[in-house]
């Protein structure tokens, strides 16, 4: 059995992690598995760029430039990702694909993919398994959907653009996924049952199977480690409560909620005031520290963090990891969180509780509420067993998540495609 991935990015956001650690996952359990994107930044060996000559890639930037920035002449500024699926390239033909038994397809927007050249994949004839990393497969451009219905028919009328009606380009965009499905026929996999139950509702999926399978992540490297050892490592003080979070800087990031972080944090210390010299907020990612949200705080930023060892210590390092995700899948943080031991307050929404057991390895607050999340780092900071926490942690991921559980599911459901 000869598996290809393909995603657009290599570890470029979510999806290329997550289809990263598949693939390696599957790897270790004796598949013929690769990996291989429309554009890659990283330097991973084991991932493969269809196309790395000059004219390839020159072609691949432009594209994804283009789908990236055409839609601001469509949408309004509501700060909500949407792609317009213009632009494809046609891989049908590329020796990788050809070779492969099973065509496993992940994130494939910005250029990549559309509905154009997925209807050339179709000619194939071979078994397509698509994972939704978020909504855009069943939706007409969207990748975030919030509250909108549309997606149960066949949208149109679309909140998001400048004009929507009948036949506004959400429209257009999902009658030329439906053709292009009818012909593709793909199986679709699922990480959370949220996003399951959704797709299955979907005007545009409801006819395919959709099978809900998790994400994984390396358990070897996303481990408990001595709580001390990993402050020294960071430069962490060691005797304060340490809370970590993550910040995506994008102009296109409604959905993550920072505002609801820094309210219940306010919250927080404005009922304890004693506690703001006792508490730190450690903050990854690559947010402009130049211009940082104003928090009652202290707060410790640690840039970008493309190392997995020192991710892993970040998570071990700190006392409970803060998510205000309003629309999240199964996001990659609050697993790696889980794995190093580490409780998480969130939102109940999305794919979260999929992960995390309200009062057992952390703490889901009521939705939207700063209130209630403000409760939740209040219940972790005064609860009596912490240590019972963190090893609820490790066991949810250990039982769910691991490499081998989730790679022998994939397995099930690609022999059962192949018939064997």
């Amino acid at each position: 059995m000869k598996v290809i991935h393909l995603n657009t990015y290599d570890g470029n956001g979510g999806a290329g992690r997550a289809c990263y650690r598949l693939n390696t996952a599957l790897k270790n359990a004796g598949v013929d598995s690769e990996m291989y994107t429309y554009m890659k930044f990283g330097k991973k060996p084991d991932i493969k760029m269809l196309y790395p000559h000059f004219t390839g890639k020159a072609y691949a930037s432009a594209t994804i430039l283009a789908e990236r920035y055409l839609p601001r002449f469509y949408e309004e500024d509501l700060k909500v990702p949407f792609s317009l699926s213009f632009f494809g390239k046609e891989i049908h033909q590329h020796p990788a694909v050809l070779a492969a038994d099973i065509i496993h397809l992940h994130w494939v927007n910005h250029g990549f993919l559309n509905p154009s050249t997925l209807n050339k994949l179709a000619s194939l004839n071979k078994p397509i398994v698509w994972t939704l990393h978020d909504c855009n497969p069943f939706t007409g451009g969207c990748h975030v959907r919030f509250d909108c219905k549309n997606y149960l028919g066949n949208c149109g009328f679309c909140p998001l653009l400048k004009d929507p009606e009948a036949d506004d380009v959400s429209h257009r965009i999902w009658e030329r996924k439906q053709e292009a499905y009818q012909n593709l026929k793909p199986y679709f996999i699922s990480p959370s049952k949220w996003l399951g139950t959704a797709a299955k509702q979907s005007g545009l999926l409801k006819k395919y199977p959709v099978k809900v399978i998790p994400n994984t992540l390396e358990t070897a490297i996303f481990k408990p480690i001595d709580k001390i050892t990993a402050r020294k490592s960071l430069k962490i003080e060691e005797d304060k409560f340490i809370l970590l979070s993550g910040f995506m800087p994008s102009k296109k990031d409604a959905h993550k909620g920072t505002s609801y972080l820094i309210d219940a944090l306010d919250l927080w210390i404005n009922e304890n005031p004693d506690l703001k010299n006792k508490t730190i907020l450690v903050v990854f990612g690559n947010r402009d520290t130049q211009s940082p949200p104003s928090f009652k705080i202290p707060v410790k930023f640690l840039g970008t963090i493309n190392d997995d060892q020192k991710l892993a210590s970040a998570y071990a390092a700190v006392d409970v990891f803060l998510t205000t995700s309003l629309d999240d899948n199964l996001p990659n943080t609050v697993m790696e969180s889980l794995a190093c031991g580490t409780p998480v307050v969130s939102f109940t929404t999305g794919g979260i509780p999929d992960m995390v057991v309200h009062h057992q390895n952390g703490y889901l607050a009521n939705y939207k509420s700063s209130e209630d999340f403000k409760n939740g780092i209040k219940w972790i900071y005064e609860h009596p067993d912490k240590e019972k926490l963190r090893q609820n942690a490790r066991e949810k991921v250990m039982q769910t998540f691991s490499e081998k559980i989730i790679a022998e599911q994939h397995l099930q459901l690609y022999r059962k495609l192949l018939g064997k």
